[in-house]
């Protein structure tokens, strides 16, 4: 394959997915990126940033290395070569560097991992009282705030087995917006869940991007990417194949591996 990995001109630099402002300090600081597992080459050089209340989004088909990159960045797996930045500081590996770490970069999986002998209320407040030691009064105040915030005030009380699977994820969104992260990232958040439960998550992230929340998000929801993300990534073969704004991705994208996808998927 002859392609070599583009990136749009309106708000970015070169061919390595530079967005945003000169002169401000990159949230995530994404530099040559290399990751294996076993002889499988699953990211190969990538270069990205997201700036401060940017919405990147992450595309491309099962297998590309997206939710890999995205783990990488929290350190659910470690890289082998590169460097991640965030907020300037070189992501590293010791225990206590990594639990303050993942206070800072919320993560929203595609499974909602809640505990399931606590209520929803008791899952938005554990991490700030058991991470950050935050009062009980406080938090148990943030968290009711964080739950009305997704749409969820009259579930505080109730467990997840009561909760239908979008009222799960919305209640994982809370859970991580309660450590007051510096990012939010999202793997495939709606990908488990039934078509007609899709929309209320995607509303609570698009109402996120509306506050100016940093996100870095991986979905196959086209349209979503279409109308939030400030800058669209195409993933192929563990590499960052173009780069843009939306509408140049979707509507003029330079490369034709990223035509080939889109062609297939829209």
């Amino acid at each position: 394959m002859n392609d070599t990995a583009t990136s749009g001109t309106s708000g970015t630099t070169g061919t390595t997915g530079t967005t945003g402002t000169t002169g401000t300090t990159p949230v995530i600081d994404i530099l040559g990126l290399h990751k294996w597992f076993g002889d499988t080459h699953v990211l190969r050089g990538v270069d990205l940033q997201v700036m401060p209340s940017d919405v990147v989004v992450l595309i491309g088909a099962s297998g590309s290395g997206k939710s890999t990159l995205l783990r990488c960045v929290n350190r659910l797996e470690t890289h082998d070569e590169g460097e991640i930045r965030i907020s300037g500081e070189p992501v590293r590996g010791d225990e206590r560097y990594i639990n303050a770490l993942r206070a800072r970069v919320g993560m929203v999986f595609q499974h909602f991992h809640l505990f399931p002998h606590m209520t929803a209320l008791g899952n938005v407040m554990e991490g700030p009282t058991q991470v950050r030691g935050m009062p009980a009064a406080q938090a148990t105040d943030m968290a009711l705030g964080l739950l009305d915030r997704v749409g969820l005030a009259d579930k505080a009380d109730a467990y997840p087995a009561t909760l239908s699977g979008g009222q799960k994820q919305r209640v994982a969104i809370a859970r991580a917006l309660a450590m007051q992260p510096d990012v939010m990232l999202f793997d495939e958040p709606t990908s488990a869940l039934d078509p007609e439960l899709v929309g209320e998550v995607l509303a609570v992230m698009r109402g996120l991007a509306g506050e100016g929340t940093t996100m870095m998000v991986v979905t196959h929801e086209m349209g979503f990417a279409r109308e939030v993300a400030d800058m669209v990534a195409y993933m192929d073969e563990g590499a960052i194949v173009e780069m843009g704004p939306p509408a140049q991705i979707f509507d003029e994208p330079a490369m034709e591996r990223t035509r080939r996808f889109l062609g297939q998927i829209l």
